[in-house]
């Protein structure tokens, strides 16, 4: 690391950190008796280091994207709740400065993609940012269109705007300082931002001029079909796998659950070791999801006791969910009895895959 990047990065971890602090002492005193004026500098106030803190997130994330590209994280999104997601950020802040914002999806209810749901909200932050800046009054109209095929699903993304918003894809340095000046610096980096992720998944941007005063931009990307759903355990249970997810991180395990969920299966939780074994005595699960490292019991002791159990309990697939997923601590799980190993951050796609095979008996037969 150069010493400008250890700079950087020292003087906007400090930064954010301060932050952090402002708002948590904005929080304590909101809580006080104030009067009405002091309530509402409280607010400004809040508002001003959630602007910041928002900024400082965008900077740093548009410096890792433009030297490396978009990192994305794939998973199943469906893609009507990421509009409604859309709305639900973006119609307050539009209210607020008396414009109306249409949202509309356009496909199949159910349809889902395998995307980085952060990276697409982002795209749509940045044109939609643009267009509600630079609006006086009126309305921002953002759509989005759906449509599956066999190589995967084109995704057509439009935002309707004033004209001249600064959509057009020529002299880009040139059209987001003129929206720095216009809008702001936030909104500026947002629009940056947009436009360095599209171009790295690889998507189309253009302006269309519409009748009237307004422009719309339209920008399209090609995304991978979500992979078929775990096929079921037996041929005669008549219904999916269900799925024991076991991980002390409450947020790895909605993770974990929502992904098993989007492939047709069904889940219940557990939080370490010890409750992942009495859940396996039940004898209702026909695969565990098994994190390692766990308070109390450790995921290795607790595949261990599994395995000593009789009948077909003893016997229930364990796929390892870990982050040190290295040939020789695979190695190590495998001979402690499980029978796959996915590593965190889960890729949908890796997880899919080994949750078929374990939950295959002739592919367990033969890995054997």
């Amino acid at each position: 690391m150069s010493l400008p990047d250890f700079f950087f990065e020292r003087v906007t971890a400090d930064i954010r950190q301060q932050m952090d602090g402002v708002v948590a002492l904005v929080g304590q005193l909101a809580r006080q008796r104030l009067t009405p004026d002091g309530e509402a500098c409280i607010a400004s106030i809040e508002e001003a280091a959630a602007g910041v803190s928002r900024m400082l997130g965008a900077a740093i994330d548009l410096k890792g994207v433009a030297l490396k590209g978009p990192e994305l994280e794939l998973e199943p999104v469906r893609l009507r709740e990421l509009m409604d997601e859309i709305e639900a950020r973006w119609q307050p802040r539009a209210a607020a400065v008396g414009i109306t914002l249409l949202v509309a999806y356009n496909g199949d209810p159910d349809a889902a993609a395998m995307a980085d749901r952060k990276r697409l909200l982002q795209i749509f932050d940045g044109f939609i940012g643009e267009a509600v800046g630079a609006q006086a009054h009126g309305a921002v109209e953002a759509g989005l269109y759906a449509y599956p095929g066999p190589d995967g699903v084109r995704l057509e993304g439009r935002v309707r705007g004033p004209r001249d918003a600064g959509w057009d894809a020529k002299d880009t340095e040139t059209r987001i300082r003129s929206i720095e000046a216009r809008l702001g610096l936030e909104v500026a980096i947002g629009a940056m931002l947009a436009r360095r992720i599209l171009a790295g998944m690889d998507g189309q941007l253009r302006k269309e001029a519409n009748a009237g005063a307004s422009d719309t931009a339209a920008f399209e990307i090609m995304l991978k079909l979500v992979p078929d759903a775990v096929a079921e355990p037996t041929e005669d249970t008549g219904r999916a796998a269900h799925i024991l997810v076991v991980d002390d991180n409450a947020t790895n395990r909605m993770v974990a659950q929502s992904l098993v969920e989007m492939f047709d299966c069904t889940s219940e939780a557990a939080e370490d070791g010890d409750e992942a074994v009495e859940a396996a005595r039940t004898g209702r699960f026909d695969l565990i999801l098994m994190d390692i490292k766990m308070p109390r019991m450790d995921g290795v002791a607790a595949t261990r006791i599994i395995r000593a159990m009789s009948g077909p309990v003893g016997q229930t697939p364990i796929i390892a969910l870990t982050a040190n997923a290295d040939p020789e601590d695979a190695a190590g799980y495998l001979v402690a009895g499980m029978n796959g190993v996915v590593e965190k951050p889960m890729k949908p796609e890796h997880l899919l895959t080994a949750l078929q095979q374990a939950l295959n008996p002739e592919a367990r037969a033969a890995a054997a």
